[in-house]
This record gives structure tokens, sequence and C-alpha cells, in this order.
């Protein structure tokens, strides 16, 4: 491989194994390419779109020989150059969930030598038509997605991963706003937001108890995913009246909420100002939860000082970043029976779990969720418990 950029230029490539981000790996003249468009055992010819001194990434831009699972985008503007949002729907939703498994279990291993395989979980749909928070793009008052890595503006008339029940804020113009986001509950209530008019908030509703959360703030956007993730945490925890509980990063109060309505003592801890204004109404009638704002970290110290020294249970769901060292360290000191660790980032899980198995925590179940169709994005629930030295 010569020093000669070659960003542009259309090389051949047999595609090899699924990476987590969204695309294949392959090699160029002894460079490994990160491919887009690509399935694994496909020979394409691929653009160059960017080059670095240890990779390329490119986009196959012409299939040779297909893979038996490729189809056809249902996407008009899914593809090479196009919207960045997708990165999976020329796979059929099979191979897109076995291509996410893969990941899983790859990461686990490479990262955190954790051996596990790894099976995807469906949440009943065909990968469309799922998310009810959607944001896009403004330039120029003109709605749309950016492309891959870019902010080249793409035009779309529809998003097909929108829930149908989002305000439909394509047709319109937006002077002055740098992006729109169109939200519906599932009270199938609406709102519309941009960074000139950034308030107003929903009620979610999750077990038949209600959730008052900011529109433009943290929820997931599956309407599955609430329900599906307090399903996970629960039955891995298996929480017992009279227990003590930390929920950390714990948001407007999900986890929190059902932990106490098993009988546990809650300390929910969030860094978010809004989020814990609105776990105070949402968790007003649960006096077993103690909610604290702050860094996580620092608050565990600050109550590690005051005398906590043991908790039952933990939930930790940390934002994509991972929980890191430190916290990780301050929740095995307190030596809890079980953690269930929700993740939206399987590296930085693999990461974080390395830390708890140095600590004398290992795996005994992880659960992966296909809550994001069409896209890399995947979440496990990790329960760790204490095991022998």
């Amino acid at each position: 491989m010569t020093g000669d950029n070659i960003v542009g230029t259309v090389v051949e490539l047999e595609v090899g194994p699924v990476a987590h981000g969204g695309h294949c790996v392959a090699r160029h003249e002894g460079q490994v390419v990160f491919v887009r468009h690509a399935l694994p055992g496909e020979l394409v010819h691929a653009r160059v779109t960017e080059q670095t001194t240890k990779y390329l990434r490119a986009d196959a831009v012409q299939v040779l020989t297909p893979s038996p699972q490729r189809i056809e985008p249902p996407c008009p503007h899914a593809g090479p150059g196009l919207c960045g949002g997708c990165d999976f729907q020329h796979a059929n939703i099979v191979e897109q969930r076995r291509l996410k498994s893969t990941v899983v279990s790859d990461t686990l291993r490479r990262i955190g030598g954790i051996e596990r395989t790894v099976v995807m979980e469906s949440p009943g749909d065909e990968g469309l038509g799922w998310r009810t928070r959607t944001r896009y793009a403004v330039v120029d008052g003109r709605p749309g997605m950016y492309a891959h890595r870019s902010h080249e503006l793409i035009a779309v008339d529809k998003c097909l991963i929108a829930h149908p029940g989002t305000p439909d804020v394509l047709g319109e113009r937006w002077p002055e706003a740098s992006y729109v986001r169109a939200v519906v509950s599932s009270e199938g209530k609406t709102a519309v937001l941009t960074d000139k008019e950034p308030g107003g908030r929903v009620v979610e509703v999750v077990r038949n108890r209600r959730f008052r959360v900011e529109a433009a703030g943290f929820w997931q956007a599956h309407p599955a995913a609430p329900e599906t993730l307090v399903d996970a945490v629960l039955s891995g925890l298996e929480p017992v009246a009279g227990e003590s509980a930390l929920d950390l990063y714990s948001g407007v109060g999900l986890f929190a909420a059902f932990l106490a309505e098993a009988g546990c003592a809650v300390l929910a801890v969030e860094g978010d100002k809004d989020a814990v204004k609105n776990a105070r109404r949402n968790l007003h009638d649960l006096p077993a939860v103690t909610l604290e704002q702050g860094d996580v970290d620092r608050v565990l110290n600050a109550a590690a000082g005051q005398g906590l020294e043991q908790v039952d249970l933990v939930v930790l769901d940390p934002p994509r970043t991972g929980a890191g060292k430190d916290v990780v360290r301050r929740i095995a000191a307190l030596s809890p029976r079980r953690v269930a660790y929700v993740a939206c980032d399987p590296a930085a899980l693999a990461r974080d779990l390395k830390t708890f198995g140095r600590l004398g925590y290992g795996v005994a179940s992880l659960r992966a969720f296909d809550l994001f169709g069409m896209t890399h994005h995947i979440e496990c629930v990790a329960i760790l418990e204490p095991v022998d030295s």
C-alpha cells in the first residue's frame, strides 16, 4: 500500500465479518477496510470514503457476488452516499439480528475476555415504524437526515423507521432551527420541538405506571423497550421485599419505581436536573425511593462516607460511554448479591464487565434485544453475581 491518497477510488473487496458500528471488515493491499452497505461473504466494488494511517472506510457501490440474505432496501434514501440513519436495510431482518448477535459475542470475547454465545431477542416487529423520537437535521430551513459521517443534508420525504404516530415535520420549513424533533408518547400524545423551541413534556406508561419525561430528554425510542428492559432487569435481579437497591443513572425513575413496588428501599442517582425533577413527580407515591441529583461516582463516594457499606441489588444503566472503572469499583465494594447492567454499547459493556470480573463478579446471564431495527444499535441486559475466587 502506497502513501497515495485513494479517497474516491473504487476497489474490489472480498467482504469479511461484521464489526461493531454498522460495517463489515475487508482488506485492501494489507490494510483494514470498514465497508458499509455490504454483507459477510460478498464480493463488491467499494468506493473509499476515508483514509487514515491505520484503516480505510468505504461504501459498497456495486455487489458482484451478493449474499443470499441481501434484499432491496425498503427505503429509497438508504444506500451509499445517502441517509446515514440506517445501517442494515440491505439485509433481511433475520440476518440483521444474526449479525448483531455476532457483534455482541465477538465484542465480549475481544474486549472483555468473556466467551458467550448471544442470541438477539426480537420485540416482535420487522424493524420499521418503531422510532417514537426522531430528530431531523435542518439546513437553511429544510429538514432531512445527514449522510453517514457527514454534514451533508439528505432530503427525505419520509423516514420508514419513524413511528407512524410521530408528527410529519418533513414537509415544512423550519427557519433558523438547526434541528427539529418529532415525538409521540405511548398515550399517542405528540410534540414537536427545535433548538429554538426546546420545551415540552410527554407522559409515558409502563406497566400501568405513568412517567412524565421531557420531550427532548432521554426515553427509550422503541415502544416496547421500557417494559422489555424492566422485565429483563426484574427477572434477572429477583428482588425480595426488604432488600436495599441502587438505581444508578436512574433517569426519570423507570427501574427505581418497579424495584420499590417489589418492596425494595431504593437510592436512585441521576445527573440530569430535569430528569430528577420529573422523577420526583413520577415516584411521589413511593416513599421507599430516595432521589439524589449529581455525578454517580461523587454521590456514591459521599454515601460511603455517610455509612453506605452494603446493598443487595444494583441497576446500572450508564450512558453510551459506560460506567467506567471508578464507578464499577464502588459498586463492587458494596457487595451486592446481583447487579443488572443495562447497556446500549457492547464495547463499553465489555470493558466494564472485564473490570467487574477482576473484582469478583461474573456474568450469570446476558440478554440482547433488537430494539433499534435497521441500525447497528443494540440493547443488552447483563446480570452479574459474585463468583468464587
